[in-house]
């Protein structure tokens, strides 16, 4: 294909797996019943670099950070162990965001197995969430007010690791409550705050939870994931989604990733790239720069990228 409007990026939340080495849960015997995107079936199949470069091809990915995938939970550091072979082989991810439970009494041994791993950079361990703002439990095991999960969560200092969050946007003021007891500990808050509810009522509880967390300056955003269940992927709806997101945090907390596969299900990857592109049209040249490239590179230590951030991204 052309190369116009191809876009130079750091890719920073993309996920692999190999379905007939590794044990997934979620993807072969336990399917998830709440899965944010419904229908999940054709994520079922190996997604491995080849696939990935397929994808986006089109585009300029100067670096990849790869989140966990739910490799299955008994054994937590395996995935990283498999991510580093496949970086040994196809020189991809060049960052890994590895899982540990924070709350479990394994939790501190698990978390120094993954920091022996050069390209482990942080930990995206998810908190027990609820299906909906009237059905929280606060202070529950394994929450975001769990004393045994606080417990956890403090020894990611010890080990310079960031924490990707993953909560429905009702949770954000939790988690603003953590960002605020643990500010020397980068947080990334993962899928723009998931908003699901795009009527003004629901948009505007988003927006207010969005600026609830935003007033920390630890966190961060993966300005990622605007697919609705069982509906197909708008352009004016998540212009307005990225915009008001962009808005709350500022650009220069905010970096540019795909979710693939799992974004797929909506939408392929060049159309998504140059969507977003597409809808900074009116940021100027440096600022769309730290949000394709320099935020996620300085955020995620990608070592190697500095030589290239002088780089444009359009």
């Amino acid at each position: 294909m052309s190369d116009a409007g191809a876009v130079t990026l750091v890719d920073a939340h993309h996920h692999l797996w190999d379905l007939g080495r590794n044990h997934y849960p979620w993807l072969s015997d336990r399917p998830e019943p709440h899965f944010f995107l419904g229908d999940y079936d054709r994520l079922k199949r190996d997604y491995l670099p080849g696939d990935y470069r397929r994808d986006a091809q089109g585009h300029n990915v100067l670096a990849t950070v790869h989140c966990e995938a739910e490799w299955d939970r008994g054994d937590q550091v395996g995935e990283t162990e498999w991510l580093t072979r496949v970086h040994a082989a196809q020189a991809m991810p060049t960052a890994i965001v590895a899982h540990a439970w924070f709350h479990t009494p394994e939790s501190e041994e698990v978390l120094a197995r993954q920091a022996a791993f050069p390209l482990v950079r942080g930990i995206r361990s998810k908190p027990v969430t609820s299906l909906s703002p009237d059905a929280m439990t606060p202070g529950a095991p394994g929450t975001m007010q769990d004393p045994r999960w606080l417990e956890g969560f403090a020894r990611l200092e010890r080990h310079n690791f960031s924490w990707d969050l993953r909560v429905p946007f009702w949770h954000l003021y939790e988690a603003a409550a953590v960002a605020q007891a643990f500010p020397r500990t980068p947080i990334v808050l993962n899928h723009t705050g998931f908003p699901w509810d795009r009527s003004p009522e629901g948009l505007a509880a988003w927006q207010k939870a969005m600026e609830a967390i935003a007033r920390q300056p630890n966190v961060h955003l993966k300005v990622s994931e605007f697919g609705l269940k069982d509906q197909p992927w708008d352009y004016e709806s998540n212009r307005q989604v990225v915009l008001r997101a962009i808005g709350i945090f500022g650009i220069g907390r905010c970096m540019f990733a795909s979710n693939f596969p799992v974004a797929g299900l909506r939408i392929d990857y060049d159309t998504l790239v140059r969507s977003v592109s597409r809808i900074l049209d009116g940021f100027i040249s440096a600022e769309r720069h730290l949000f394709f490239v320099g935020n996620a590179a300085a955020f995620y230590r990608l070592e190697g990228i500095a030589r290239k951030l002088g780089q444009r991204t359009d």
